[in-house]
């Protein structure tokens, strides 16, 4: 049923005529009132929680979310297999693989030779954590983090993976996991968005997977719980600003003027949507004085912009995209999604990653550091990882110093810090190809749940009715927190 459409089959030609002469009446009051709206508006909550939420008291109060878009290779990052190496351009057993499907793109070739990672490990941190050397400012914070080496997935292919690692479903139109956080929680934040994206830019080398903006979506939810991405170049937020000639204080007046309008049509017909349209057009002004100020970092000190790296200025970078992140939080945004493009390498893989490493490593270390600094690591959650694994077989030619690696969805690695996390553990294993897991496996959904979790969400009790159904962000399966991982 379409409420407003519904409204509109049964309105008369008198009810039409009458409620034309209601709406111009109210844009002349609304307009007198515009100073009270906007005093009220002022003091009201903007992104109001659930009734009844959080479910229990949250480790974490807000969440920022590094997706490396395209699955960076486990082996050659954490899961250190040293035992590989008289491995090398040996075929695969077949008792490893066991008849599990593989990609189009290697399924055609006459072999599917091992290849080690060419990359060095060693311990790290208090832990002892076997860190790459790819990952040298990570390896500085390894006592901060929980390493998860058994996140597993159904998906094979990018696009499904990606689905479903941030909305908990390979289908498309649920909601992501920024939209459900922020439908729950809301927000503390009246001048930004409780739920913002950043796209930033990836280096030339890297194989591009399209971004789709159902991994920031509201789904089935209300619009108004879509995260707002903002640009890297130009505006951040496209029509934002004034146009020529408008000065603030008329904006604010249309907008009274047209909130009053909406919330008459919303009593009337009962449409969500209006809400979220009166939401947005309030959020809009709102971020027309806090967006400039949020990207100013005239005032960060010099030890914080060089621990974020030499890309800390560049707008557009991912970079400059942490250190907002980290702003964002301050600033009381629920939600911060950074998605770096890039990281499917089938071939060149070692050139290629060592490139998408140092476009970002030292930035996700820095941002943890950072919190942590600031007193904001113990209630602000972390996560980093990708949509599955790579092959510890090689995809194309492979040589001592070159080689390519497919989709693995069986096992890959994500890591988690800073709120309610258990800093220094690792969490699953693999066998010596990190092709099956072995012991503790984690599914795409039990990481989900430990997310909801950690920001004090029973995620059996989290639901939304949709097409008959509650509809869960951990779906209908059994799926549980990891408690290997909880402080």
């Amino acid at each position: 049923m379409d409420p407003f459409l519904e409204f509109h089959q049964q309105q008369t030609r008198r009810q039409f005529f009458g409620n034309v002469g209601l709406r111009a009446g109210n844009i002349a009051l609304a307009s007198m009132l515009g100073a009270e709206f906007a005093r009220a508006a002022a003091t009201s909550a903007v992104h109001v929680p659930l009734a009844g939420m959080p479910h229990f008291a949250p480790k974490a109060k807000r969440i920022i979310y590094l997706h490396m878009n395209g699955a960076p290779s486990q082996l050659d990052l954490w899961d250190h297999k040293p035992q590989l190496q008289p491995y090398f351009d040996k075929d695969l057993p077949d008792s490893i693989r066991n008849g599990q499907r593989i990609t189009g793109m290697t399924s055609g070739q006459a072999r599917l030779p091992v290849a080690p990672s060419m990359f060095k490990f060693a311990r790290h941190g208090r832990c002892g954590r076997f860190v790459s050397e790819l990952l040298p400012h990570t390896a500085k914070i390894v006592d901060e983090i929980a390493v998860i080496k058994s996140v597993h997935t159904s998906a094979i292919n990018h696009d499904p993976a990606c689905t479903f690692v941030m909305t908990g479903s390979e289908v498309p139109g649920k909601p992501s996991i920024g939209s459900w956080l922020s439908y729950g929680l809301g927000s503390e934040s009246n001048d930004l968005p409780s739920f913002v994206v950043f796209t930033p830019s990836f280096p030339a080398t890297g194989n591009a997977q399209a971004l789709f903006t159902r991994m920031w979506s509201s789904g089935f939810l209300p619009t108004k719980y879509s995260g707002v991405a903002l640009r890297g170049q130009g505006d951040p937020v496209l029509y934002v600003k004034n146009p020529p000639g408008v000065d603030p204080s008329d904006r604010r007046a249309m907008l009274d003027a047209l909130n009053r309008l909406n919330t008459i049509n919303h009593d009337r017909v009962g449409d969500p949507e209006i809400q979220t349209r009166i939401a947005q057009y309030e959020m809009a002004f709102r971020m027309q004085t806090s967006v400039p100020e949020l990207t100013d970092l005239s005032k960060e000190s010099k030890a914080t912009l060089e621990m974020y790296g030499a890309d800390v200025h560049r707008s557009g970078s991912f970079t400059h995209s942490a250190i907002l992140a980290r702003r964002l939080i301050e600033r009381g945004t629920r939600v911060v999604q950074i998605l770096h493009r890039g990281w499917d390498q089938h071939s060149g893989l070692p050139k290629n990653i060592a490139a998408q490493v140092k476009d970002t490593e030292q930035a996700c270390a820095a941002l943890v550091m950072d919190l942590k600094q600031r007193g904001l690591l113990q209630d602000t959650l972390v996560v980093w990882g990708g949509e599955f694994g790579r092959t510890v077989y090689s995809q194309g030619t492979l040589t001592k110093d070159n080689y390519g690696r497919d989709h693995h969805p069986r096992n890959f690695t994500m890591w988690l810090a800073g709120g309610g996390v258990k800093g220094g553990v690792e969490h699953g294993e693999t066998d010596d190809f990190s092709y099956n897991i072995v012991k503790d496996p984690v599914h795409i959904n039990d990481l989900n749940a430990t997310i909801l979790h950690l920001m004090g969400i029973d995620h059996r009790k989290f639901s939304f009715k949709f097409q008959g159904l509650d509809q869960r962000l951990t779906g209908v399966e059994e799926h549980h927190p990891v408690k290997a991982v909880l402080a």
